[in-house]
């Protein structure tokens, strides 16, 4: 009994003077990890987000968004701030895969374990990278839209492109596996752009360009989702709105009404949510000296009039982060 009660007071104080140790050193005894975002005002990050948050709630993280509004120079400054702070972690979505370089170099550097969420690197070490399988995603609804095309009938097949940067890693893949299911209906591609602003504004700008240039434009494919009412608004003021489909990746909410009615034809969506969700185990699973997986793809999915019914619940909850 004496023994116990020793043992109980003698791991008592050392308990104390640990957690005093970390006080005197100014570190927190509760551990941070911050996310690093290109731009939390577009829906698909904002919902990432969500992802990881709700897992930092339940495994006792501290958390943190640092915006780099799509500035690299700001996004610079933010993985300065997270060192300092001496985070237990970092979740990156980059601004493009060349700055992830310099963000995992840095955090190497300061011994702080890096998982990359979306968008991909151009070299660098990091604990896990969690991305989609945007080539054959885009594949997939890239061979969706042909065979639409097909079955009505069009007989000048041409598809206009509206482009992320095609720096980053996804939008290479994106563009590669949607071309392939062009080459292999000998469907041409008549243009693509890259979108710059990613507003609302500049996609309208392309696509009425695209419009005017290209009489035998069949259809338009948007490799985003957020800036969708810009080509929609193009297409109904060129009165060829019968004419033009249009097809994107990944989702808004009113995909949920558009995707029905085949307004937009369908959309290659993503799991943002449960992609945050996986990029936050990635890193816990490390940092509790647990083996993970380097590259992780989770599926895309393939929606259209034909499959959204069935597909609602997990469309709501891993593609808009709607919770309940």
């Amino acid at each position: 009994m004496k023994i116990s009660k020793l043992l109980i007071t003698f791991l008592t104080f050392c308990f104390l003077c640990l957690n005093a140790n970390e006080l005197v050193q100014g570190k927190p005894i509760k551990k941070k990890i911050v996310y690093l975002v290109s731009d939390i005002n577009i829906p698909f990050w904002n919902i990432m987000a969500k992802g990881i948050e709700k897992g930092t709630d339940l495994l006792g993280y501290d958390f943190e968004i640092l915006d780099a509004q799509n500035s690299a120079k700001k996004e610079l400054e933010n993985t300065i701030k997270a060192i300092k702070d001496e985070v237990s972690g970092i979740i990156v979505s980059p601004t493009n895969s060349s700055a992830c370089v310099t963000i995992l170099k840095l955090a190497k550097e300061a011994n702080i374990p890096v998982v990359i969420s979306d968008i991909g690197t151009d070299g660098g070490e990091y604990v896990s990278y969690i991305s989609s399988n945007n080539k054959n995603g885009a594949y997939k609804i890239g061979k969706l839209l042909t065979n639409k095309m097909i079955e009505k009938g069009f007989s000048n097949k041409k598809v206009g492109i509206i482009a992320i940067s095609q720096k980053r890693l996804n939008g290479q893949e994106r563009t590669i596996g949607f071309i392939k299911a062009l080459d292999e209906s000998n469907i041409v591609n008549a243009n693509l752009k890259q979108l710059v602003t990613w507003t609302q504004e500049e996609t309208y700008n392309y696509t009425k360009e695209m419009l005017t240039n290209y009489p035998d434009l069949n259809a338009i494919w948007i490799q985003t989702s957020s800036i969708y009412k810009g080509a929609l608004k193009a297409i109904n003021e060129s009165q060829r709105k019968d004419e033009i489909l249009l097809v994107t990746f990944d989702a808004e909410p009113e995909f949920l009404n558009l995707i029905p009615k085949e307004i937009i034809i369908a959309s290659g969506m993503q799991q943002p949510y449960l992609m945050g969700k996986t990029a936050l185990i990635q890193l816990d699973s490390h940092l509790n000296g647990i083996n993970v997986k380097k590259n992780l793809q989770l599926p895309i999915l393939i929606i259209s009039a034909k499959n959204i019914e069935k597909k609602l619940p997990i469309i709501k909850l891993n593609v808009l982060g709607i919770e309940k």
